[in-house]
């Protein structure tokens, strides 16, 4: 792996495929349910002064409640600033399988279509959350549905 990051844009990853894959440690407990946001920052600052061609590093933030509970963000380093998204609590999980790649997937949709990458972040988080509602591992859920979640409708109410 440490070869290809050598040619790669954006690293999308969680902490472990850092530790594990490009031997790039951090201080992180994953298996306490909560997560210290400043040691990813550290992660990301490891990430980016080892692979300097790196534009950006993502990394999704699991907080495991349990099987079916789960705190749900990321973090994005772009070199300038590190950014933490919103944090979604999502309970009755259906299915985790896909929820990595649907972050990525909506994170590069987000850095090519969005205006910002604030805003692809937030864009990333809201389809992998969405995600978990679904069976499978890949999403169904629309660039509308992830519209509306950003937009605060996560209510449960009837949408029309």
């Amino acid at each position: 792996m440490p070869e290809l990051v050598k040619h790669t844009d954006i690293a999308i990853a969680n902490e472990e495929d850092f530790q594990m894959a490009l031997g790039i440690q951090a201080d992180v407990d994953v298996h306490s349910g909560k997560l210290e946001r400043e040691q990813y920052q550290k992660l990301s600052e490891k990430a980016l002064a080892q692979y300097p061609n790196l534009k950006a590093v993502a990394i999704s933030l699991r907080e495991s409640r349990s099987a079916s509970h789960n705190g749900w963000s990321a973090c994005l380093h772009d070199r300038e600033q590190f950014l933490v998204s919103r944090h979604y609590e999502i309970t009755h999980i259906v299915d985790r399988v896909g929820g990595g790649d649907s972050f990525a997937a909506g994170l590069i949709y987000g850095w090519q279509a969005l205006g910002s990458h604030q805003e692809a972040r937030e864009f990333a988080v809201a389809a992998s959350c969405l995600k978990h509602s679904i069976p499978g591992d890949f999403s169904r859920s629309t660039k509308e549905e992830v519209e509306a979640l950003l937009k605060g409708g996560g209510s449960g109410r009837v949408q029309r």
